[in-house]
Parts: structure tokens; sequence; C-alpha cells
């Protein structure tokens, strides 16, 4: 795709990042639509779209890029003090300790460490949808491995596991902490929980179209139904939604499980970064921010089969783009999102795409595109 089929504007000094953002689209076919926008020390100096129906105030369902909101309001509270990292969760929420799981510290849960990666028996989509209907299933759930002893990505319940924890203490969910905090000061386009009258803003997320040879590549690494896999991603119920459709589940636009409901634009994306670590009051101060971001989880996922780096309740985004610096902190969402602050540069960077990107995750443009937007910060400040 030619760079006259990019919209929208560059700050001077990162033109080189609409040629990037050019680039990658050739290889998408014709139906590509993506949206990416950075801030650097809070200013917008990036914000690019290009595709089908998609614009600038486009909203798509970010998936597990959710969890960077949901977490940065964790973040607040242990900030204020209202939350202790080192506390037990079975003290703010007596039923969760259950089967073993008394001792599970909320540093353990926001590190993936709990082994509550999901239920024995699955869960609905209407289920997946109430963070509350999630925590009271898991709270009497053996945990899958000895907590403290291994990690796993605690996919579709981190979210409902810290909110409830949330809503124990304070009284109010996640959700509602983030509307107040973060998303009405800020103005965001990062919504948990779609208002009715933004619905036409919505697109939906269309389905992975993999090739012959990607095709081939997912049946040769597929678990099996009753794996830990499966468990974490939920194909243990015979009736599970797809994962790519979840988004599309008005259901789920409106109650915005904390961890993967987020509907959102990449200017909201990067917007809430930016309102993270930038400006004269920055949402988190610096000794939190590398508390959250700082590595506790590393190595060999359980859940995914695959290396991971989490920090507290953030990925450890320096992990997949060395380029970063140290402190790094953000979350990509499973159709290929990816949002993230980098506070040694003062880099704050959004990106949405609406088809599922192979093989789910960020999707693998995110490394040329994080490369050339940190190569251009580097560059303007010489």
């Amino acid at each position: 795709m030619s760079s006259e089929h990019i919209q929208g504007t560059v700050a001077d000094g990162y033109e080189s990042v609409r040629e990037e953002f050019a680039a990658v689209a050739t290889g998408e076919g014709g139906d590509y639509a993506a949206q990416l926008v950075a801030h650097v020390d809070g200013e917008r100096v990036v914000d690019l779209w290009t595709g089908p129906e998609i614009t600038a105030d486009s909203l798509t369902g970010v998936f597990s890029s959710t969890k960077g909101a949901a977490h940065l309001v964790v973040a607040l509270l242990v900030q204020d003090g209202v939350l202790d990292l080192d506390e037990r969760v079975s003290h703010y929420w007596p039923e969760f300790g259950a089967a073993g799981k008394a001792g599970i510290t909320l540093r353990d849960l926001l590190a993936h460490r709990a082994g509550v990666v999901g239920a024995d028996d699955g869960f609905t989509a209407e289920e997946l949808a109430d963070d509350r209907i999630i925590a009271e299933r898991l709270a009497p759930q053996k945990p899958y491995w000895r907590p403290g002893t291994a990690f796993g990505y605690h996919a579709l319940v981190i979210g409902a596991l810290t909110g409830e924890v949330v809503r124990r203490v304070t009284g109010r969910s996640i959700q509602e902490h983030y509307e107040e905090r973060v998303r009405k000061p800020y103005a965001l386009d990062f919504y948990l929980g779609l208002p009715e009258e933004l619905e036409p803003r919505f697109l939906t997320t269309l389905p992975m179209l993999p090739t012959p040879e990607q095709l081939a590549e997912l049946e040769a690494n597929a678990t099996g139904p009753d794996s830990l896999t499966a468990i974490a991603f939920n194909r243990n119920h015979p009736k599970a939604p797809e994962l790519w459709d979840l988004p599309n589940i008005k259901t789920i636009r409106r109650l915005s499980p904390a961890s993967v409901g987020g509907v959102a634009s990449a200017r909201g994306l990067a917007g809430m970064y930016a309102a993270a670590i930038s400006g004269p009051e920055p949402l988190l101060a610096k000794e939190t921010a590398a508390d959250f971001a700082q590595i506790h989880s590393i190595g060999d996922d359980l859940s995914t089969r695959g290396g991971n780096a989490f920090g507290l309740g953030f990925s450890a985004v320096a992990y997949d783009y060395p380029v970063l610096g140290q402190g790094a902190f953000g979350h990509s969402g499973a159709a290929g999102s990816q949002a993230f602050a980098d506070p040694r540069s003062g880099l704050a960077y959004g990106y949405n795409r609406r088809r599922f990107a192979f093989p789910g995750g960020a999707a693998p443009e995110n490394t040329r595109l994080v490369r050339a937007v940190h190569s251009a910060v580097v560059a303007k400040r010489g």
C-alpha cells in the first residue's frame, strides 16, 4: 500500500513512521484496517489510520489490552494506600481462600502466579461477560498448579479476580473506578462498558484468515480440549464463543469484563498510557510505575506454552520489543492490538486493527512499527 492511502498526520521528524505504516499494510490484502497513534511527553506525534470503513474515531474490541486499563486502576489504588500488594487476597475476599488458595497475595495474583486460569467446566458467553459470575465460580476452584511455583496467563479471568478484590475493598467495580478516574477526566476513547450512543462507531472484529501454511502450523500446535491451555482460553466449554467473536457480542461490550471486554480506538489506547506517565501530574508516580513494570514472572508460560514476561497486571513489553527502555509496561490484545508506556523515552503507543491477526496476540507488524516510532523519538532528541 502506498503512503497516499494512509490517512492522518505525523509531527515533523516522524515521516518514517508513516512510511513504515504504509509498508506493513501491503501484506494484508484488500481489507487491512488499522490505527496507529503515539504520544511523546504527552504530545501526540503520530495519528494514522488506513483501510476500508475505519476512521480515526472507529472503535474496535481490544481484547486483552483491556487489562492495561483494569490494572491501571489497581495501580492507582495501591498508590493511594487502599490496596497492599503483599496482603493475602483472602484477607480482602475470604471465599477466595478455599482449595489451597489462602496464601495467595495480591502480588501473586497480578503476576499470573495464582494458578486459577479458568474453571473445570468452562464458561458460557453470558458468564464470560460478567466479572461477578466469573469471580463467584472461581472462588472455590482448586489451582491448576501450586501457587507461586510457576506462572501462566490468566487470560480470560484475571480482571474478574482482581476486580473482585477492588469491589470488596471499595464497594465499586474496576469499570466504575476507571470511568471516574481515568476515562472521563482525559476524554479517552477507551471504554470499559460501551455506551449505547457510541454503538454506531463500533466495527465488528473480523476472524483470522490463515494461509494454508499458517493453518497447518495451528493444527500442528493444537492442544487437547482438557489441556491447561484449553482451560485457560475457555475451549473446554461445549458452547464457548470463539475468542475472535467476543467483542462482537453486545453483552460483552456493555458489561466489559475487565480481562477482555474493552472497546477503543488507537487514540484511546495511546492516550491512556500518555495520561499514566506524562504531563505535570501523571496518573502514576514514577515509583508506582516502576513497581508495576518490574518483572515478576518470566520464562515458560504454562497457559500459552511459550515464553512470556509479566510485571503486575501489565506485560513487560520490552521482552518482546527490546528497543524499548527498561520499565516499559502495557498490554497487547488477541486481535493484534498493542498499547504501552515507555517512561524512559516518554513514549505512549497505541495500535489497533480490525481483522484478527495470526497467530493471535500482538500483531507481528507491531515489531516494525514500535521500532520505527522509537527510532524517530531517539532521532528527534539527538
